[in-house]
C-alpha cells in the first residue's frame, strides 16, 4: 500500500465525466441502485482505494459514500488532522482532504472530498477529486475551505520513501545494475521487449516512458525522484 499507488489509481479517472460512469456503476453493483446517479466525490475515493490495493489504509471504516462518516472513520483511528493552514501546509501526497463550502472545521457539515496531489504551500493544496462540476479534475484549494484530512496508513510508504532518496537518475545512454534494475521493474510491468542488460537501450527508454504515461508523470524516458515510485508501486 503506497500514496504513490493510490495518485496514480485517481490520475486514470481524470476527464472521467457523468453519472452512470464507471465508478457510481462499481459501487452501486455492491451497495444499490440509488448510487448510480448520486454525489460519487467519496465513491472516487472508494474505487481509487480499491482499485490500487490501499482499501485497507484509505478506507478504515469500510467504502463509503457519504464523506462525513469517512472523516469520522479518520477521526476515530487518530488519523484526522483539522484543516488549519498550518495543518495543511503538513499535507502529504496520498492524504484524503475533505470539504465544507461553509468554511468551518466541522466533521457534519463536511461537502466534499479529494486526494491530496502536492502541498503547494500558504495553505493550498493541489487535488484530484471526483464529482467536481460532475467530473474528475484537478483543483487547487485553500485552508478556508478545507474542513481537514484524513492520513491513510500506507503501510509502504516509509519503505518506498527511503529507497527512492537513495536511488539515482538514470536515463538513455547509462548502464550498470540501477540500468538492469530499471529493466528488471520493467519486465515485471509486462514489458517484455526489455532485456536485462544494463545498458539503457531504445527499448528500455521506450517502455520507460509507457510507463510514466500510465502512472500520470513526465514522460520523458527518465528514470528519477517521480518515476521510481511509479516503477515500484504495488497493487
Amino acid at each position: 500500500m503506497t500514496a504513490a499507488s493510490m495518485l496514480a489509481e485517481a490520475r486514470k479517472s481524470l476527464g472521467l465525466s457523468g453519472r452512470p460512469n464507471a465508478i457510481t456503476k462499481e459501487y452501486a453493483a455492491r451497495h444499490g441502485n440509488e448510487f448510480l446517479k448520486a454525489s460519487w466525490c467519496d465513491m472516487a475515493i472508494t474505487y481509487w482505494a480499491r482499485h490500487s490495493g490501499n482499501a485497507a489504509a484509505v478506507l478504515p471504516g469500510g467504502d463509503r459514500a457519504y464523506t462525513p462518516w469517512h472523516a469520522e472513520d479518520f477521526q476515530k483511528a487518530g488519523r484526522w488532522h483539522t484543516g488549519t493552514t498550518a495543518q495543511v501546509d503538513a499535507a502529504k501526497p496520498g492524504d484524503i482532504v475533505f470539504f465544507d463550502w461553509g468554511s468551518s472545521n466541522s466533521i457534519s457539515a463536511i461537502d466534499h472530498v479529494g486526494v491530496v496531489e502536492k502541498a503547494l504551500g500558504g495553505g493550498r493544496v493541489q487535488t484530484i477529486e471526483g464529482n467536481t462540476s460532475d467530473a474528475c479534475k484537478r483543483r487547487v484549494r485553500g485552508a478556508d475551505v478545507i474542513a481537514g484530512y484524513g492520513r491513510p496508513d500506507y503501510s509502504g510508504d516509509d519503505w518506498t520513501e527511503a529507497i527512492v532518496n537513495k536511488l539515482p537518475q538514470v536515463g538513455k545512454g547509462d548502464t550498470g545494475e540501477n540500468v538492469e534494475t530499471v529493466q528488471g521493474l520493467l519486465l515485471a510491468r509486462s514489458h517484455p521487449e526489455v532485456a536485462v542488460n544494463g545498458r539503457f537501450d531504445d527499448a528500455t527508454e521506450a517502455a520507460v516512458k509507457a510507463v510514466q504515461k500510465w502512472g500520470g508523470v513526465t514522460a520523458d524516458g527518465i528514470v528519477g525522484r517521480d518515476t521510481w515510485p511509479v516503477l515500484l508501486r504495488v497493487h
